[in-house]
């Protein structure tokens, strides 16, 4: 039996903690870029996953996920309700910490992922339906992607992608499902006529704030140990995203004449989804570049080709869709053995096959997310009915669906 390191236990489960904390940030980031009649609505699209999610993981998803291989698409159903995971470790995954110690550092990935697609959707999606369909995709499009790139068997592991924190298997995933989700249910009524501002972009600041900090376990905690490798990711996380806030809001300084505060936190947010497939695999030089390539390339994607075309309420797929793409290629550019040996080289240290492996990663996650994602959401509008009546969505989700408001000003 391998034996247990203390550090490494504590910091997995400090990571994961860490990455708990994301979900409910995530809602606090969208909530307050939504308007006033629909932040419940929008907070408690996050703040529900670490539920539904949590129990799904425990029952049959980490099984799906992470079980023994079977054909290299999806684990076996022998680790259902946790059957022989238990809290001694697991060498395949993490020698050094307890297997269960594992399962819920990466149940805590799986419960930010469907989350982070809500803010396509927000404003006009059904509850009931939101709920079915978040079960199914994380059935069926969460699990065998995560099988795929992380498990020991997946068939794109055994191909070589490297994808250190989720660059492939939560953003790409989660940012091309958005914007499938906002071509399906169409644009909000009133869109692109009348005002949709923020009701609250302090929220949104802090949201972004406590992102940030939960980002720390999201990445640097996918070392699996309290060593190098986990100040590496760290270091690479923190740069990457400040310097794209930098470069987000310069942008928009330079376009609209003024630095906007929305801006710079979205930057942020962009740099940190850019650098989770490279966090461990590049130098912090990198990172830096990273960044900053994320922070104009998703700035110009928002502002210039999805906004006013698609209603992408909160730029999901413009951030989390390509800011996973741009990072998850990026790995096979700037990867180098030197700071990761378990990694491999990419195309600046002489390996050019890495960039043809990644890119390869990209669209077969990117087709399968899409595709997956139009069927779900097609058999659920069947069963349920996917979007809100006119009337609901004029009164506000908060009210219509949940029968509460946000804010109860004065007697």
């Amino acid at each position: 039996m391998e034996m247990i390191n203390g550090a490494d236990t504590v910091w997995v489960l400090l990571s994961a903690a860490l990455v708990m904390l994301m979900t409910p940030a995530l809602g606090l980031f969208y909530g307050g870029m939504v308007r006033k009649k629909n932040v419940l609505s929008t907070l408690m699209h996050s703040f529900f996953m670490l539920a539904l999610i949590s129990v799904q993981w425990v029952l049959f998803g980490y099984s799906l996920a992470f079980g023994p291989d079977v054909g290299g698409v999806i684990g076996s159903l022998d680790w259902v309700g946790l059957r022989n995971v238990g809290i001694e470790p697991n060498p395949t995954y993490a020698a050094t910490i307890p297997h269960q110690a594992f399962m819920i550092y990466q149940m805590m990935f799986a419960v930010i992922t469907p989350a982070l697609i809500s803010g396509a959707f927000a404003e006009r999606k059904r509850f009931k339906s939101f709920v079915v369909f978040s079960l199914a995709w994380s059935t069926f499009i969460y699990a065998p992607v995560a099988h795929w790139v992380w498990a020991d068997g997946g068939w794109l592991r055994s191909l070589g992608a490297l994808d250190f924190a989720g660059g492939t298997v939560v953003h790409i995933t989660s940012g091309v499902s958005a914007l499938v989700c906002a071509l399906v249910l169409g644009r909000r009524s009133g869109y692109g006529k009348e005002a949709m501002e923020p009701h609250d972009t302090t929220m949104t600041v802090i949201g972004t704030a406590l992102l940030w900090f939960g980002w720390f376990g999201f990445n640097a905690g996918s070392s699996l140990g309290a060593g190098g490798l986990a100040v590496s990711a760290f270091v690479n996380t923190n740069s990457a995203a400040a310097m794209a806030m930098l470069a987000w809001m310069t942008a928009g300084w330079i376009q609209h004449k003024r630095p906007s505060v929305l801006g710079a936190s979205a930057g942020a947010v962009a740099g940190l989804v850019a650098i989770t497939p490279a966090a461990g695999f590049v130098t912090p030089m990198a990172s830096l570049l990273i960044g900053f390539l994320a922070g104009g390339i998703c700035y110009f994607v928002v502002e210039n080709l999805v906004r006013g075309r698609v209603d992408d309420a909160l730029d999901v797929f413009g951030v989390h869709g390509v800011g996973g793409l741009l990072g998850a290629i990026l790995v096979g550019v700037f990867a180098t053995k030197s700071i990761n040996p378990a990694g491999a080289d990419g195309l600046l240290a002489g390996n050019w096959s890495q960039l043809g492996v990644q890119a390869l990663t990209v669209g077969i996650v990117a087709v399968y997310a899409g595709a997956m994602t139009w069927g779900i959401l097609k058999i659920v509008d069947l069963l349920f009915g996917i979007r809100v009546t006119e009337a609901e969505e004029e009164q506000g989700l908060d009210s219509s669906q949940h029968g509460e408001i946000a804010y109860r000003m004065g007697a």
